[in-house]
């Protein structure tokens, strides 16, 4: 069970196209954002749909795979940790931030 105690499973679209990035120590990062739906129905019985927006961080060869195959709109499936962080905005304001960091990737679709 100790595996168990930060591990994240999302499967979703990618929103928009993935932003990559080279390091000067020769690694990639890549960047993007993963919707998840949820359906439901609500109390008239009518269907409604949920949507939660995910920021995602792959790193090295799984950015290289994400560079290669994954463009905005394609369904995939993620395995990874969240990790929180906090930095100040330009008006020095605190801001928090959550991410999704990717250990594996499944390409799903077409």
């Amino acid at each position: 069970m100790s595996t168990l105690k930060n591990k994240v499973q999302l499967i979703g679209n990618v929103g928009q196209e993935p932003a990559i990035t080279a390091l000067d120590n020769g690694k990639k990062v890549a960047r993007l954002s993963l919707a998840t739906n949820e359906s439901y129905k609500n109390n008239k019985g009518e269907k409604q749909t949920d949507t939660n927006w995910h920021t995602v961080i792959a790193w090295g060869k799984t950015a290289d795979i994400i560079e290669k195959y994954v463009i905005k709109g394609k369904e995939i499936a993620i395995e990874g940790k969240l990790s929180s962080r906090s930095y100040e905005d330009k008006d020095g304001n605190k801001r928090y931030v959550t991410e999704v960091i990717v250990s594996e990737i499944l390409l799903l679709g077409n």
